[in-house]
Parts: C-alpha cells; structure tokens; sequence
C-alpha cells in the first residue's frame, strides 16, 4: 500500500511539475530562416552571434521597456540583433519569452545568418545586415481562426467594416504612442467584445509604422473570428476575447479629486477563517486538514486522469480521416447524389445540354427536380483513385467554400463514371464579355476593377486563408466565371485532389496549363509555386485592362504579346494607351495606372520579386503605399493560337490539364 502511494505522490509531483514546466513556456509561432547565407561553427562570425546573444539575454537587458537592439563585430563579419516583447507583458514574461528564444535560435535555425524567431510574448531577430530603423516586409506570419463571423452576408460586411475602422483607428494610436504600441476594445454586440492590438518595433519612423500596420490590417482576412499577421517590424492581431494583459497596459490614470475621499473598493479580500469544530480541539484540526489533503489529491487525480483521456483522444481526433468529422457539415454522405438524378438532370448528358469542354472531362448544363439549376463535370475516366479517395478527396475540395469560388455541390459515381456537380453560373465566363467586342461595352470599369478584386481575393483564400494551401496553375479569363451580378468567381480549383494527381512535388517533368499564362520558370523548368498563380494574376489583369488576350495578341510594334507591349508603353510613359477604349473615358485613371503598375510587378522574371497575393490585396486597398519599381517582365511563354471550340460559362478548352497542389497547414511563413 505504501508503494502505491508513493507512485501516487510521484506521478502526481513529477505531472504538477511537467505542467507547470510547460505553462511557462512561450508559445512558439513560427519562424523565418532563409536559407541564403549561412556560417559554420568555427567562425568568426558565430562566436559574434553568440556574443549577441548573450548580450540579449542578459539581466541588463531592456526588459522593462520591452524593446533591445544590440550590434557586435566587424563587416563581415557583424551581426545585429533585436527584440519586441509584446506591449501588455511585464518585464519578467519579457525576459522569460527572450531567453527562451535566445536557447531555441539555434536549433530552429542552426545555420541561418537571417533569423526571426515568432513568440505569443515576444519576438527575436538577428541579421548579417544592418536591420535597424528599416521596414521590412520578408519572412511575414500569418495566422487566423478557421471560423466565419457569420453566414450572413450583410453581417460578414457590417463586421469587416467594424474591424477595418477599429483597427485602421487603433493604427493612428499606435504611431503617436512613444512605444508604438496600442490595443483597442469595442463592443459589438452586449455579448461579443472585439479586442485589438498593434505594434511596431520602436526603432522605426511614425511614417514607417503606420506604412508597416496598414500592411498588416489589410493583409488580414477581416471575415474571421481572429487573425493575426505578424513582420519582423511590426504586427497585428484581433480576437472577440480578451488575448491580451488589460491590467498590462500603461495608462495614466486621473488623479483623484482633493476635496473626495477615497473610494473604497466594492469587493474586498475575504478574510482568511481557520476551520474549527467546537469541542473537539486539536483533533479536529487534524480531521479537517486530513479532509481537505483527502480532497485535494482527489482533485489532482481526477484532473491528471481528464488530462490523459483527452490527450488520448485528441491523438484519436488527429489521426482521423477528415470525412469522419462527426460536426462536419459537409460530409460524404452530404455530398453524394444519386446518378439517376444527375442523369436526368442533364437529360442523359445531351449534346445540346453541353457547355463546356476541359482537360478533366466535359461539362453540362442541368436542372434538378427543385428546379435549381447546376453546372455537372463529367470527369474523363484515367483516373487512378479509387472510390473510397475520390470521395475523401471531394469532400475535401467542398469544404473550400469563398464568395469568389465557384462551389461544389456535390458528387455521384456509377461504374468508372466520376460526375462533379457545381453552382450554375448565369453570366458564363470572363472571356466570354472581355474578348468579345459587342459583349465588352458590359464591362465599365466599376465592374472590370471589382472583378480584379475578386480574383485576388479568390487566390488569397486558397493560397492562405483555407485549411489547405492550393496552387492554381491554371489561372485565366476562361476560369473566371461570372454570376447573375458580375461578381468573378473562380473555377478548376484543387482539381488535382479530385483528379489523384501529385499534389506534393514542386519541380515537376508533367507542364500543364495554358501557354500565355505561365510563369517563365514554370513552362521552362517544370517549377511551380504560389508566385507561379501571381505571374498569371499579372496576365489576367493586363487582359481585363485592354479587353485583348493574350494568347493571340498581334501588335506591329515589334510587341509578339500583351505582356512585352504593355511593359514597352509603361517604359515610354504612354500606359494609359493600354486601356480599352470601350472603358478610357468612363475609368479613374489613377487607378488604371496602379492596376497595370501591380500587373507588371506581378510578371516580372524573378519569382522573388514578385508580390505575394496579400501584399497585392493591400496593394489594391491602400493608396498609401509607395509601389516599388518593376523589373524587366518575364518572357511570355506562347502556342499557335487556336479558336476553343466550347469556351463558355463552366469550362474551356485547352490543350493541357490544370494541376493543383496543397500542403495542409494554416501558417506558413515566407518571403514576398
């Protein structure tokens, strides 16, 4: 019996222990290591980074301001370091998150001579270069609660407007601050609070600052719960509970009056009662103390055996398939319809209910028995998934849900036979208005401008904002649909899943897509990335600027495409001579001009250069931010240019498959 209380008590210390071992811990976010230059152990250049380290680290540091920057040794040798401790966290969190940062830094990044090192409570970065009092945007985190604030429209809008101009307000704050620092609560509802915070590193310009906020604000998805996007130079964040230190906060408080007393409190400290029972003396002190010794360790073993059962079954939770989500709305069994159905929907896939053809298969036109109309894929049968992964990865596919995608419906299977059932999109296509003269006078500038929005939006979503990262590679006019009010939804999306593709490699021999569209290293070398979705953003916008394609552009100015015939007037000064005339005297020039200044930003040769899609969408927000100058455009890779026989509302017809790709995570961390 001894023994088993002895275990009792030793699991019970060495749990308490652990817990409170791992309460005290920061909690790590992210980091940005990039692998450009590096330096060995043995060098000079380590022992100076060491020596900074330390010197970050140690009691004289500025916890108490929450802010340190430190250099050491000689070009090149010279590393120079600095740390932002979040605003509402008192000196000893601060000195606490640091060194456990300054412990971590090199095992997350061993070899790195550019490392920022993302924490809850403080963030750490060093550099081979001079860092100080410079704005950057590399090595961005973003993060975001996966919930919507709403399925209603009106309020999704009524709250992006709420968020916008309480943090947009909370930004000017931040800036007059002398730490640059502010947080903000606004009441939204008498049951829901929405609390901000905003935060630069102090070193900074007011000008700076405010330029480096805004890009976060607007770089958020203001639709959800949460969000949070942090730089190495500043950050911001957003929740409906309070994340941060209230009581943290430094505000001067009014004097009180001379002529009032002082308050007294309304709550006050419940005195302290020794237990007694009358009568009994020691004794029953001893009971008592026994009772609660009982109590307490009753309680420790229930929290200690509620601790191990929920690891268990969040383990469970983890390693489940995603389509045996029991609060899932959208499941298999959701989503699947009966062939029957679809078969009479498109009238047993008639040729006259045939409104598109694609490299995955062909695509009708259908009525249900409710009269909701449908757009149904019918894939092409040289697919070699199974039934069992068609349907988990369908399911999959559906849970990406974006006013500016188009959405899936659901699914049927018969035999080989794999049919896709989308939402019915009235207005058919882009190109089906822009590359048609008698049909492009529809298009006024209000439209073409709020149609450029939506697809960066779109993308920005499956770049970042779903639970999976999809890589489009197929981005063009022809898979930009249009609803009943001209607002741009995208198509062909994570097809790749759908279809059993390799969704993992991103060098890949298989180059699919549409000539025209493609990114130099992409049609070139088979590489393929998110900056791959940007170069053909960059061509999209070109096209929906000019109201020309591409793909058959003949000018006989030497230009053998849109792409070198815009940067050719851009470089002569004359780009406005690039708009349609059908829009030229109707458009705000200004942002024409900004339009086609993003556009070749977007094109440029080197992927690097290029802006990621949320920079591009506070790009198009903000007129505050200076644009940088672009670069020389990449060569624009085309084919013989031939008429697609079916290019209509749900598909079109090209030469090549789109390929898709995504990597489950919600965080990523990369340089613009």
């Amino acid at each position: 019996m001894s023994s088993l209380v002895s275990f009792i008590c030793l699991f019970l210390f060495s749990f308490l222990t652990s817990f409170r071992a791992s309460a005290q811990n920061p909690i790590y976010l992210g980091r940005f290591c990039p692998n450009t230059t590096t330096y060995s152990r043995n060098s000079t250049y380590f022992t100076n980074l060491k020596t900074l380290l330390s010197s970050l680290s140690s009691r004289n540091a500025s916890y108490s301001t929450g802010f340190q920057n430190a250099t050491w040794g000689q070009s090149p040798n010279r590393v120079t370091g600095i740390f932002l401790c979040r605003g509402d966290c008192s000196p000893e969190v601060c000195r606490s998150c640091v060194t456990f940062a300054v412990n971590e830094t090199l095992t997350r990044c061993p070899y790195e001579r550019e490392v920022v090192l993302y924490y809850d409570q403080c963030m750490l970065r060093y550099s081979h270069r001079n860092i100080l009092s410079t704005l950057t945007y590399d090595g961005h985190l973003f993060m975001q609660n996966m919930n919507n604030i709403s399925s209603n429209q009106n309020q999704i809008e009524l709250f992006i407007a709420t968020v916008s101009s309480s943090m947009n307000r909370a930004a000017t704050e931040a800036v007059k601050s002398s730490r640059n620092f502010y947080t903000i609560k606004t009441e939204l509802t008498k049951f829901q609070t929405f609390y901000g915070l905003l935060q630069c590193t102090p070193d900074l310009t007011r000008q700076d600052c405010m330029s480096c906020l805004l890009h976060s604000v607007g770089g958020m998805s203001l639709y959800r719960i949460g969000a949070r996007l942090l730089y190495p130079s500043c950050n911001a964040r957003y929740e409906l509970y309070a994340f941060y230190n209230e009581t943290g906060i430094k505000t001067p408080s009014p004097p009180p009056l001379p002529s009032s007393p002082p308050l007294q409190s309304p709550v006050s400290t419940p005195p302290v009662i020794s237990p007694s029972l009358p009568g009994k003396g020691g004794n029953s002190n001893m009971l008592v103390v026994a009772i609660v010794v009982l109590i307490i360790v009753a309680v420790l073993l229930f929290i200690a055996g509620y601790c191990f059962l929920a690891k268990r079954a969040k383990k469970v939770y983890d390693t489940a398939p995603a389509s045996e989500g029991k609060d899932d709305i959208t499941t298999i069994e959701s989503l699947q319809l009966d062939y029957r159905t679809v078969q009479a929907a498109t009238n047993d896939y008639s040729e006259n209910n045939k409104i598109g053809r694609g490299g995955f298969g062909e695509v009708y036109k259908g009525t249900l028995s409710n009269g909701t109309d449908v757009a149904v894929k019918r894939l092409s049968k040289s697919s070699g998934q199974g039934e069992t992964e068609f349907k988990n990865e369908v399911v999959v596919v559906a849970k990406l849900q974006h006013r500016n995608l188009v959405r899936l419906l659901g699914f049927s299977l018969q035999g080989e036979e794999r049919i896709l059932v989308y939402e019915y999109m009235p207005n058919k296509s882009l190109d089906y208005f822009l590359f048609d003269p008698s049909k492009q006078i529809q298009l006024d500038w209000t439209r073409r401008y709020n149609i450029i929005g939506g697809v960066v939006r779109g993308i920005l979503y499956l770049h970042q904002d779903s639970r999976l990262t999809i890589i489009h590679r197929d981005l063009k006019a022809s898979n930009i649909l249009l609803d009943a009010d001209i607002n741009p939804k995208i198509a062909d999306f994570g097809m790749a899943r759908i279809f059993g593709l390799d969704q993992t490699q991103e060098n890949t021999s298989r180059i699919v897509g549409t000539f025209g569209y493609m990114s130099p290293e992409y049609a070139l070398h088979g590489q393929f990335s998110m900056k791959s979705d940007v170069y053909s953003f960059g061509v999209l916008v070109l096209e929906i600027i000019s109201g020309r394609k591409n793909s058959n552009f003949d000018e006989t100015s030497n230009s053998q495409d849109l792409v070198t015939h815009a940067w050719r007037l851009w470089s002569n000064g004359t780009a406005l001579d690039l708009v349609d005339q059908v829009i030229l005297d109707n458009c705000q020039k200004s942002e024409v001009v900004r339009c086609i200044h993003i556009s070749l930003l977007c094109v440029q040769n080197d992927p690097v250069q290029r802006p990621t899609m949320s920079t591009i969408c506070v790009m198009l927000t903000s007129n505050t931010i200076t644009l940088p100058v672009p670069q020389q455009p990449g060569f624009s890779i085309q084919s013989r240019p031939e008429k697609d026989p079916l290019d209509s509302d749900q598909s079109t017809s090209t030469k090549s498959d789109p390929v898709y790709v995504d990597d489950a995570s919600i965080t990523y961390i990369y340089p613009p």
